[in-house]
């Protein structure tokens, strides 16, 4: 009587399925450690391949290995900020901080290089794979606001905005991850709506926006909060009335 040793089923990766193998294991390295200081050889063992390997589906090398992995986290984060437009704003808008910081935070190190520039692979590509970024971050945040045709008050304050996120978020890693991540995100919505308010003293466009999304906030929500902590600051301010 004979026995047949069970053996594990082998199955080949597909061309797309190799390339997204080595793309996320590139990805994980990126989060963790500066780019430059990422080699194809860490890639390699990360993936369990070859190093040729690697250069076969990434010819250009690191470079391009790079690129590519910058634009598979790019798709990513552009999604942060798609969100369906209905109810609150400030409730939308935790919720696509809520993505976005978990990306941040799984990304660390990675997106500290990426924002701050400066490494040995950034390029004018790299450059404007993030701004595209920034381009897609900022539509979706005019789609919040039911904003087409954008003035340039309006679209300066969410190309603010949006810059001050991203500070925010560098400081936020350089300060080992303080102050808790549900505080940050609340204090950027609150931010977002102290600039919207303040450009609408000066903008048409920007005041019928604020009156719009106030609209659709309650009493019990952030916005009612910030108010609330608000209105007393200011209550010894008669004077400049």
């Amino acid at each position: 009587m004979t026995s047949e040793a069970p053996t594990r089923a082998y199955r080949r990766l597909s061309v797309e399925e190799r390339r997204r193998q080595l793309l996320d294991a590139a990805l994980t390295l990126f989060a963790h450690r500066a780019p430059e200081e990422v080699s194809l050889d860490d890639v390699a063992e990360a993936a369990g391949v070859s190093r040729p390997l690697v250069y076969r589906y990434f010819p250009g090398g690191k470079q391009q290995l790079y690129e590519a992995a910058l634009r598979s986290a790019a798709d990513d984060l552009r999604q942060c900020f798609a969100e369906p437009p209905e109810g609150p704003l400030s409730h939308r808008l935790a919720r696509a901080l809520d993505r976005y910081l978990a990306f941040v935070a799984r990304h660390d190190a990675g997106f500290s290089a990426l924002l701050q520039g400066g490494s040995v692979v950034e390029t004018s590509r790299t450059t404007a794979i993030v701004d595209g970024v920034r381009r897609a971050a900022a539509g979706h945040i005019l789609t919040h606001l039911g904003v087409e045709d954008p003035g340039p008050g309006l679209r300066m304050t969410v190309r603010m905005w949006i810059t001050s996120v991203e500070a925010a978020s560098l400081i936020w890693l350089d300060q080992d991850k303080e102050p808790p991540v549900e505080e940050l995100r609340d204090w950027l919505v609150e931010q977002f709506v102290a600039g919207l308010v303040a450009t609408a003293g000066r903008d048409a466009q920007t005041a019928e926006v604020v009156r719009s999304a106030l609209a659709l906030e309650s009493a019990e929500g952030p916005v009612g909060a910030l108010a609330r902590r608000v209105l007393p600051v200011l209550g010894g301010a008669g004077h400049l009335l």
